[in-house]
Parts: structure tokens; C-alpha cells; sequence
């Protein structure tokens, strides 16, 4: 039971109208309507109520008041005349008996609008991080990071495994990334390091004899940014397992994850078991990484024999590889931001279409033949893009 609130922003219905209720939070708009009416947008954590001031006593309260004001409303729920079917709220609205200011804002002006704060500077978003993480948008990350977890922790206790912290400060070890140290206060010129992983943690529980162990462990590596990760602070699934083969986390992993991301993953949609297994070498010659993103279908083709004898110099007795793109409908300038043109990794980009004796990269005398013989394969159409690289991709 709430003794604050008799309801959230959120909470009210059309079955609520005619109730005597008391909703607080902050005041996220203001519209007067004349000298003696004002629409009132009152947000808290869980969504967003109107309010109508018809009282003049109380109108006189809201007009001193700035946005993001804090308020406390008590008064009746009766039907909106215009409806809003966007808002869960948007049948009803509270006519108040009585407004009591809880904290004034200072300021006439904010740093950003809230609902607006991602299209802000950054540095202002930092600065005024409690005004962005108000942001519904904002704030519904942490909720996502919060119900991904506690969904982990579920699945992960469901196998047997037990959730056990290891410590933060702790003694330095050979790692992939630099340490974060922590000066010692009572022993000079000492520190304790930061834990990259809990690595060697994990592995002393197995041998004391713990069976299966997980956390949502923070891991600090002292490192450059990379495309799947951010610098310095960052938190993974960690969980060991004593007695297992390979298939055997397998089966874990192929039980525990696809649930979590079709049902908090952007396109509801994950792998099915048994996860695909791609060899090492087999990933690399067909997608480039050993870590492919199997959603997208851009494959390698090796076409090093149609250039065994070319007349270009930067091909001839090199490994030759073709990423086809279909239905591909790129423009030059396009394709000159995917070719880094300080390197010379990509060679080539062929257009098979009306344009691409125009925008050929490559002297079209040279190779045309080739790319003919090419674009007859299966894998290549009229409209495909074909990309070129004289190195293992």
C-alpha cells in the first residue's frame, strides 16, 4: 500500500472516474487555456496523467511553478472529453481539490527538453544526467538491463548453477588489456588491481569443489574501444562448470540464451537449438570472422582462379575474394564510404548495372571479362554489387 500516492501516473482507467485520488510527480507540461483553465502534465517513473486546474487558487500555484517542478494532486478522476488513444491514460484525467508543491525548479530554462534529451550534446547529458535518465526512451535501457538479468539469474538457477560474487580489489594477473590499479592507503607503493575477468576466481571454485558457479560479473580492462565492447568498465555472463565437456556448456548456453533474446532481443526472434557450429577455418573464409552474424547474409566467394593471369598486377597469384550484395542499389558516393580509399585492401568495386562502365574502380578493359564470368554464377545477379579484395578477407 502506497501512503504517498493513492495511484501512479500510470495506474488510472476510465473504470477509476468518479474516485477520490492523490498522484505526485513531476510537472512535465503546462498549457493555459485563458486566465481560468490549464492542462497540466504530471509524469512520474511509471507514465503520464493530465490534470485539469479549473480552481483559480490552484491555477495561481501552477502559474508560479516552472517545468519539472515536483507536485502532489489530490482530487477526482472523471472522463476526458477529447480522448488520447496513444496514452494508457488517455480516457481520463484528475479535476484537483488540492495542489501541494513538493520541489520547486529553479530554473525557467533546462539544459534540453526531456523527452528530447538523446538528440542533445553529450556532455550535457552527463552533466545533467538525473534530466536524461527522465527520458522515458533513456530510462527504459536500465529497465531492459534490469529484467535481462533477472532473467539470466532465473535461467542459470533453474540449471543448478550458483551465483557467487568474487572480489573487486584484488591481486594483478597476466591478462589480454592493462590493469586498472588501486593504490593501497596502508601499504605504500603497493595496489591492487582491478579484475579483468574473474578467471582465476572461477577456477578456484571448481577445484574446491563448487559444481556450477555464474555472475554477472564487472570486468575492467584498461583498453581502446572495439566494435563489440566499450573501454574500461563492462559486465558479462560468467559461469564455469566442473566434470563438463563442450557439449555440455553447449546445452546450457542453448537452454538459457534463445528465451532471453526472442523475448527482450529487438527482433524477437534467436537461434533455435543446437546452435550451429561453424569451424574456425570455415567462418573465416566464408564470412571474414570468426564470430559471423549469421542475420546477414554477405558471404565470401573465392574467385582467385578466374585471376590467376591477369593483366592487373595487384591480382594476379594473390587469394582474390567477391562479396556479392543483391538487389544492390548503392550509389558511388555510397560505395566510396564503405572503401576506405587510403587502403589497399579493397581494390575494386564493379556495379552490374546500366552505370557501370561509369563508375568502375578498376580499368573495365582488364577485368570486364571476368567480372562477366562472375556475375553468371549463381551467387551474382544484374543488380548486384560485387566487391574485390586481394587478401584473405
Amino acid at each position: 500500500m502506497m501512503q504517498m500516492r493513492t495511484h501512479t501516473c500510470n495506474a488510472l482507467r476510465l473504470a477509476d472516474v468518479g474516485k477520490s485520488v492523490k498522484i505526485v510527480g513531476w510537472m512535465e507540461n503546462v498549457r493555459e487555456v485563458g486566465g481560468s483553465l490549464a492542462f497540466v502534465v504530471l509524469r512520474d517513473f511509471y507514465g503520464t496523467t493530465q490534470v485539469v486546474v479549473e480552481d483559480e487558487a490552484d491555477l495561481k500555484v501552477i502559474k508560479g511553478l516552472n517545468k519539472e517542478s515536483t507536485i502532489s494532486v489530490e482530487g477526482t478522476v472523471r472522463e476526458r472529453a477529447s480522448k488520447n488513444p496513444k496514452l494508457p491514460t488517455g480516457e481520463i484525467e484528475v479535476v484537483p481539490t488540492r495542489i501541494e508543491v513538493l520541489g520547486r525548479c529553479r530554473y525557467n530554462a533546462l539544459p534540453f527538453e526531456i523527452n528530447r534529451s538523446r538528440e542533445a550534446d553529450e556532455t550535457q547529458r552527463l552533466k545533467y544526467r538525473y534530466l536524461d535518465l527522465r527520458n522515458p526512451a533513456v530510462k527504459q535501457n536500465i529497465i531492459l538491463r534490469c529484467q535481462v538479468v533477472a532473467a539470466l539469474r532465473a535461467a542459470m538457477m533453474e540449471h543448478g548453477f550458483l551465483e557467487i560474487t568474487t572480489p573487486i580489489l584484488t591481486a594483478s594477473s597476466p591478462e589480454g588489456a592493462r590493469d586498472y590499479l588501486v593504490p593501497a592507503r596502508k601499504h605504500p607503493g603497493k595496489f591492487y588491481a582491478l579484475p579483468q575477468a574473474p578467471q582465476q576466481f572461477k577456477q578456484l571454485l571448481m577445484t574446491s569443489g563448487f559444481d556450477r558457479y555464474f555472475q554477472i560479473a564487472p570486468c575492467f580492462r584498461d583498453e581502446d574501444a572495439r566494435g563489440d565492447r566499450s573501454p574500461g568498465e563492462f559486465y558479462q555472463l560468467d559461469m564455469e562448470m566442473a566434470f563438463a565437456t563442450q557439449d555440455d556448456i553447449f546445452a546450457v548456453l542453448e537452454d538459457v540464451l534463445p528465451p532471453i533474446f526472442a523475448k527482450f532481443g529487438t527482433y524477437n526472434v534467436a537461434s533455435s537449438a543446437p546452435f550451429r557450429r561453424i569451424p574456425y577455418n570455415t567462418a573465416m573464409e566464408t564470412y571474414g570472422s570468426d564470430k559471423p552474424d549469421l542475420r546477414i547474409d554477405l558471404t565470401c566467394k573465392n574467385v582467385t582462379s578466374l585471376f590467376a593471369e591477369s593483366e592487373f598486377e595487384a591480382l594476379r597469384g594473390q587469394t582474390v575474394k567477391m562479396v556479392p550484395v543483391s538487389d544492390c542499389k548503392l550509389t558511388r558516393k555510397q560505395i566510396d564510404k564503405l572503401l576506405d580509399p587510403e587502403s589497399q585492401e579493397q581494390l575494386a568495386a564493379e556495379l552490374l548495372d546500366q552505370a557501370a562502365a561509369e563508375e568502375e574502380i578498376i580499368q573495365p578493359q582488364i577485368v570486364e571479362k571476368r567480372i562477366q564470368r562472375v556475375a553468371q554464377r549463381p551467387a551474382a545477379g544484374n543488380t548486384a554489387q560485387l566487391f574485390f579484395g586481394n587478401r584473405n578477407v
